[in-house]
């Protein structure tokens, strides 16, 4: 088995509020020193509010490298991280998040809003549609998608998930899991990524 790891860098998709529950932040703050500990950049929103800012912040405190990609309209809503390594700021939603899946190896989908669910939606859709192969994981905290799962598997009963466009995605629930699932896919499928086709069909 080669030695490269096959996840350099990680967009992780979450809430710009923390919830009620302190285990959102923690487990925001955990993935962060996880990810700098092994190397792995993040690509996220930009932005220095709720787990959004937990997440890149912790990255940040344990040496790692952070993309902040914001939109000029959010910039004095969400606030920017002053150390944050690489801020990109555009002029819409559709640029930062075609910028997100091009910097990114895989996704990550903490708890969150519609936002954060509009999302990973979307890289679930690209992802059935054979755009790419990149792996995609919600981390359940609590079971907090245990709901979206429900929906999914009501979808493919109901006949609008067909055989042949499954979902690719994974579920973990507790945060060490989500590095080594993420690796592992990746390992199993490879990372194949066709912007141009997203962008010409998006």
């Amino acid at each position: 088995m080669s030695s490269v790891k096959p996840i350099k860098s990680i967009c992780v998709y979450c809430g710009s509020g923390f919830g009620d529950d302190p285990i959102f932040a923690e487990n925001a703050a955990a993935l962060g020193r996880f990810m700098a500990e092994q190397g792995i950049n993040l690509v996220y929103g930009g932005g220095n509010v709720g787990l959004m800012g937990t997440v890149a912040q912790a990255v940040l405190d344990h040496g790692g490298y952070v993309t902040g990609i914001i939109p000029e309209f959010l910039k004095s809503r969400e606030k920017l991280l002053d150390d944050v390594q690489e801020t990109l700021v555009v002029p819409d939603m559709h640029t930062r998040k075609r910028l997100m899946f091009e910097k990114a190896d895989a996704f990550v989908a903490l708890p969150g809003g519609i936002g954060t669910l509009e999302e990973l939606v979307e890289q679930m859709t690209w992802s059935q549609l054979g755009r790419h192969t990149k792996p995609i994981l919600m981390l359940s905290t609590k079971g907090f998608w245990k709901p979206l799962l429900t929906l999914i598997a009501h979808m493919r009963e109901q006949g609008f998930i067909r055989p042949g466009l499954e979902l690719n995605y994974l579920v973990a629930e507790r945060i060490e899991e989500v590095i080594p699932m993420l690796e592992n896919a990746a390992r199993r499928v490879g990372i194949v990524s066709n912007e141009e086709a997203i962008e010409s069909r998006f």
